[in-house]
Order: structure tokens, then C-alpha cells, then sequence
């Protein structure tokens, strides 16, 4: 398989015509080699438009390349931007925003992909992400405040204490809802006490675990 024309029809036929104009981001793509994040048993479908499965746990998955690639765009990262990442996955998305960003700290709640994420990120030679083996649900409030949150998967509810942990003009973005239909969410904190959310794309992502599921009643 020839990787860089693999990779070229992946940005121009799936990631492109998905509403991801950002040239910066475009050009992030062509840079870091998504294929290195993928499992070996997978490594094939690295540019393929679908979920890729991570580990042996049910549903970790590493999300499709135009889910990531827009919420990357949604983040609209700084080069000043201290940010926090809850699902490290395969470390992918953490090394895409350590490259727009100042330092990432990553949380991920499985050890073994813990362990795999930071020897990506290594081999990679990406070294301002710090990965932690930690439930996310929480944050990491010792480490606070962040400048942008990303959630590497779907909540039913983002957790308050999250947006607690954004500095005054902060954004999180995460993919909240229920299947059949969730919804790309924006929550950027405008003052102390303030938030304003923008919902502007639909996209069903798998379950980040360890997130509360509201109570489901049956009469």
C-alpha cells in the first residue's frame, strides 16, 4: 500500500469534504502518521472512514479520521494552550493537539492503552504530552485550569466538574447525547460563572467509560 497516497485520499475524500477547512489542521494530518497510532492487527485500515478498535476492552475504539480531524478544528488550539484530553486511546488526537498546543495532559482509564499511547507518542518523537492513567469523569483538578478539554469520545452529560476546570475563555468539546443521534458539543466559559454551548454537527462516537449514564426509567 503506497502510505502517502493512502493518506492524501483519506484527507481529500473523507476529511475535506466532512467541513474541515483549516489549513493548519489539513496540514497536521499529512505530518503526523496516523498509521503509527494503529494497532498492528489493524494497521491496514489506518485511512480507512471507520472506528478502529483498541485493546481487548469492549468499545475502545480510535475514532474515524474525519471525527477527529473536525474536532481538532473545533478546538481551534493556540500555541500558547494548555489543554486536557480525557480518553488517550492510541495517543493520536494527543500527539495531533501537542503540535498546536503548548502541553497536553492525557488521561486514559486502561493501563495497557496508557502504556501503548506513551510509547506511540515517543516513537513519535512528541514530547510535551504527559499520559496518566486516571478516570477522566473527574478531571484533573490539581492540574487546573485548562485552556481547552477534549473528550476522545462520547458522554452522555458532560460532568460539571469538567467545566469547572476551563480558564475563562476556555472551550471543551465533546460528542454528548444517545445513540441514534449525538451531537458534536461546544462549551466555551465566557465569565466565572458563565458558559455558552454550540451544538454545530451531528456524529455518534463509541462510550468514553466511567462517565455517570442518567437513570433509564421503565413504567
Amino acid at each position: 500500500m503506497n502510505l502517502n497516497q493512502a493518506r492524501f485520499n483519506m484527507i481529500e475524500q473523507q476529511i475535506r469534504p466532512w467541513e474541515v477547512l483549516d489549513p493548519q489542521v489539513l496540514d497536521l494530518l499529512s505530518v503526523v502518521r496516523r498509521e503509527d497510532f494503529v494497532p498492528l492487527a489493524h494497521k491496514a485500515l489506518a485511512f480507512v472512514d471507520m472506528e478502529i478498535p483498541l485493546g481487548s476492552a469492549p468499545g475502545q475504539a480510535m475514532l474515524a479520521p474525519r471525527v477527529q480531524a473536525r474536532l481538532l478544528q473545533e478546538l481551534a488550539l493556540k500555541n500558547t494552550d494548555k489543554v486536557l484530553e480525557v480518553g488517550t486511546g492510541s495517543g493520536f488526537m494527543a500527539a495531533l493537539m501537542a503540535h498546536q498546543a503548548d502541553s497536553v495532559l492525557s488521561l486514559e482509564l486502561d493501563a495497557s492503552l496508557a502504556a501503548q499511547a506513551q510509547s506511540n507518542l515517543q516513537k513519535a518523537g512528541v514530547n510535551n504530552v504527559a499520559v496518566r492513567v486516571a478516570d477522566g469523569s473527574q478531571g484533573a483538578q490539581s492540574d487546573a485550569p485548562f485552556d481547552a478539554i477534549l473528550l476522545s469520545g462520547s458522554v452522555a452529560k458532560v460532568p460539571a466538574a469538567l467545566l469547572q476546570q476551563l480558564k475563562v475563555g476556555g472551550r471543551l468539546v465533546a460528542i454528548v447525547g444517545d445513540e441514534p443521534m449525538m451531537r458534536a458539543t461546544v462549551v466555551t466559559r465566557t465569565s466565572d460563572s458563565n458558559f455558552t454551548t454550540t451544538e454545530p454537527w451531528d456524529c455518534n462516537a463509541p462510550r468514553l467509560t466511567g462517565f455517570t449514564e442518567p437513570s433509564r426509567f421503565a413504567f
